[in-house]
């Protein structure tokens, strides 16, 4: 492991480019995804892994702050760029809505 905490680093530790970085991960995608799936904007760039990481803890209902640490994201940051991302989640927060109204 690098001195900075990254998995992998060159021969010298350095930080790969990111040409090399690119270049590897368009391997990547062609080697796992099938072809409709490598000509569509699907995981396009390493960074998408992130934003699909976070969608989905949001999704399964990792409150926002939690998840904006998590991302190193302020909240007010994370509920912009992710809030679009939340879905499915109306019946659950009516369920909480109702369950705390009960109580």
């Amino acid at each position: 492991m690098a001195d900075d905490g990254r998995l992998f680093r060159t021969r010298t530790g350095e930080v790969f480019s990111g040409s090399t970085i690119s270049k590897v991960w368009k391997a990547a995608r062609a080697f796992a995804l099938t072809p409709d799936q490598v000509v569509s904007p699907l995981a396009a760039r390493p960074y998408d892994l992130r934003h699909a990481a976070v969608s989905l803890w949001l999704n399964a209902g990792v409150h926002a702050p939690e998840a904006a640490e998590r991302a190193g994201h302020g909240v007010d940051v994370l509920l912009k760029v992710y809030a679009k991302c939340i879905d499915g989640q109306r019946e659950v927060a009516n369920g909480r809505i109702l369950e705390a109204l009960s109580q």
